[in-house]
């Protein structure tokens, strides 16, 4: 059996020698074979006279008579090229398959989407902003700061177009699944919030003029729980009177999930409307613990004089020790951190802070 070192030029050869250009058709000439593994061979399919390729015999007839010689040359070539290409988009086929399972796997199959925060970049691939960058210089990372200097750090890292908004966090040693270890309550912060607030009563009967009176922004019954129904929500604290409470738990799952179920614990259930009123509109803020018992909590803007500042913190802390849960054992305080809604945190000194003394000037 004649052996063939390099096929394809062996085919080309036999084509160039043996077939004349104008036998050969536009379509053949457009042709381009894809480049083949390096493991295959064309030689049993040109120096044979049978190959069987896909369950079909190939009959390869090299009669040099005059009437058909030419016809049955340009078969062959035909019949050589077709076949490379076919095998040649096998070849890639089966590489791509490979690519996505896997070497070694028998199927491909493409890799679940990750959803929720499994989805999210890890924090060492997260990207900041030029402007992050920049001021978090300002601060040093872990190191502990007493109150007055990270308050006068938090307004030098406040640089956005905006005013942005202070927030406190503070992580404690506790474990809110347990009930004798929740934490909720409210502060009423004494220089305000600087936001403003809209509130919402539900009462009937006499306290219906009363909360009219007092400045609330909505008041109403039965009428007002179908508005909430239907996807009304432009409030930001709704307060109910005890006797609306039996209307008002078919809310539940509305407001519930946004943290706008009136509840006795943060002072929105009451039988005095207008005090309640009055203090959410001064800057009565709700606070609670999340599950990993971390207490998040805004006391103020950014554009807030430091004295302000130091004053809303001060009251925010010694609300969070004194209303700390029965339950919570050991150290209570793991660590405070304060920021601006796009800053870096800063880390406070909790001993000096607990302890600390407003002059008399704050």
């Amino acid at each position: 059996m004649a052996t063939c070192t390099t096929p394809s030029s062996l085919m080309l050869t036999y084509a160039a020698s043996s077939v004349h250009p104008q036998d050969i058709t536009p379509s053949l000439i457009a042709f381009k074979p894809k480049p083949l593994s390096t493991t295959f061979s064309l030689c049993p399919l040109v120096l044979n006279h049978r190959e069987r390729r896909l369950g079909k015999w190939v009959n390869v007839n090299f009669r040099r008579e005059a009437r058909h010689g030419a016809s049955q040359r340009t078969q062959v070539v035909v019949a050589a090229l077709a076949a490379e290409a076919e095998v040649a988009e096998d070849v890639e086929e089966q590489e791509g398959v490979e690519a996505v399972a896997g070497p070694g796997t028998g199927t491909g199959t493409l890799p679940k989407p990750k959803k929720g925060k499994a989805a999210l970049p890890l924090k060492r691939d997260r990207t900041r902003s030029k402007r992050f960058l920049e001021i978090q210089k300002l601060r040093e990372n872990k190191k502990e700061y007493d109150l007055k200097t990270a308050i006068s750090l938090l307004k030098q890292m406040a640089s956005t177009k905006f005013v942005e908004t202070v927030e406190a966090h503070f992580r404690l040693n506790i474990d809110p699944k347990y009930n004798d270890q929740q934490l909720r309550a409210t502060v009423s912060l004494p220089k305000g919030t600087g936001q403003t607030v809209r509130v919402a009563v539900l009462t009937q009967g006499e306290r219906f003029d009363e909360a009219k009176n007092a400045g609330a922004d909505l008041v109403g019954g039965e009428d007002l729980i179908q508005q909430i129904k239907e996807g009304f929500m432009e409030f930001d604290k709704l307060i109910a009177s005890p006797d609306m409470m039996p209307k008002v738990a078919s809310l539940g799952k509305i407001l519930g999930p946004r943290g706008l179920m009136p509840n006795p614990k943060a002072g929105t259930v009451t039988p005095n409307i207008p005090q309640a009123i009055a203090e959410f509109k001064q800057g009565k803020v709700e606070y609670r613990a999340d599950k990993t018992g971390i207490v998040h909590l805004p006391f103020g803007k950014a554009d807030f004089p430091e004295e302000d500042l130091i004053v809303n913190l001060l009251a925010a802390v010694k609300s969070v020790e004194a209303n700390k849960p029965t339950g919570a054992k050991g150290v209570y305080w793991k660590s405070a951190h304060i920021c601006s809604s796009m800053g870096p945190s800063i880390r406070l000194n909790i001993r000096e802070t607990l302890d600390y003394k407003p002059t008399s000037k704050v």
